[in-house]
């Protein structure tokens, strides 16, 4: 699917708030992705199919003809990310860093987060430390987790809504371990990967699906338990990344108007992305110089 200009857009004939570039091939009514039914040739609304277009079923049909018509690009940025982890990895196994953690390396000194650091203006820091882990198994961990998460989230938004959740999603985890930790040094990519479960529950909230009754909830919540209860984990880190990641679905819903995988990334949805990284920014930048 493209984005298609402003003047093109309708809202769905059985949900008037709901911007859609959809329409029924047959009536050629517009319809939202909620409505639409996928048939031998384009889509129907709910009266041409006979039937509505909604519950899992429908959801995982419309997914399938999404991945159909986009092949070869479901977990690119996903696979782009584990490679990027891995590498730094090996590169700090080669500066040092033991196999079960510890030992020392300059891209672990220089590129974690650190309050007092981000304070005089290593703000890099941001970023580069949820690219850094202290040992195999938490690299390990993680990468199977974004693996999992990322591809799941990538498949049904596609490469640049889930480039746009990843940014927002590690942002805010860097923004909540500074909250509440900023003068220990915090490394790892799992906040952004809690990001990526913030934005599965909007995804699963807008397709029906009831989170406690699918794999998602059992998986958050095992996480939070590991997050709240195991010595080590940045609690801030975490639920930051959680928060940051859902309200990132949120916006490119259309501000919960649309949908998170076909809403047209207008003006106002970038603008809202921009402000979720200046506030996370600016937490930061705050924490970090010990005013929160």
């Amino acid at each position: 699917m493209t984005d298609a200009p402003a003047s093109d857009t309708h809202y769905c004939y059985r949900h008037p708030d709901r911007e859609t570039l959809l329409s029924c091939s047959q009536c050629e009514r517009p319809i939202c992705t909620e409505c639409m039914s996928p048939a031998a040739v384009g889509i129907r609304c709910p009266e041409c199919a006979g039937k509505a277009a909604t519950g899992m079923a429908q959801a995982t049909r419309r997914r399938a003809v999404r991945n159909i018509a986009r092949p070869g690009q479901q977990n690119t940025v996903t696979i782009t990310l584990v490679v990027i982890n891995v590498l730094v990895f090996l590169a700090e196994l080669a500066q040092g860093v033991g196999i079960q953690g510890g030992g020392a390396s300059s891209i672990v000194t220089k590129g974690g987060l650190y309050g007092p650091a981000i304070a005089n203006g290593e703000t890099w820091r941001l970023i580069t430390a949820a690219f850094i882990h202290a040992s195999v198994v938490h690299v390990a961990f993680n990468m199977w987790a974004l693996w999992i998460l990322g591809t799941a989230v990538e498949s049904y938004v596609g490469p640049r809504r889930m480039i746009l959740i990843y940014a927002v999603s590690l942002f805010w985890g860097s923004a909540g371990a500074l909250l509440l930790s900023p003068n220990e040094l915090t490394i790892g990519a799992s906040g952004a990967i809690f990001g990526l479960m913030g934005a599965l529950v909007v995804m699963s909230r807008q397709r029906g699906i009831a989170i406690m009754q699918s794999g998602l909830g059992a998986f958050l919540l095992i996480n939070l338990v590991i997050t709240l209860f195991i010595p080590g984990v940045s609690i801030g880190g975490h639920l930051g990344g959680l928060i940051g990641g859902a309200l990132a679905g949120f916006v490119l819903s259309g501000y919960g108007r649309g949908h998170i995988a076909y809403s047209k990334l207008s003006s106002q949805i970038a603008g809202g992305i921009f402000g979720l990284l200046m506030i996370s920014f600016a937490v930061s930048l705050i924490a970090a110089h010990g005013g929160l």
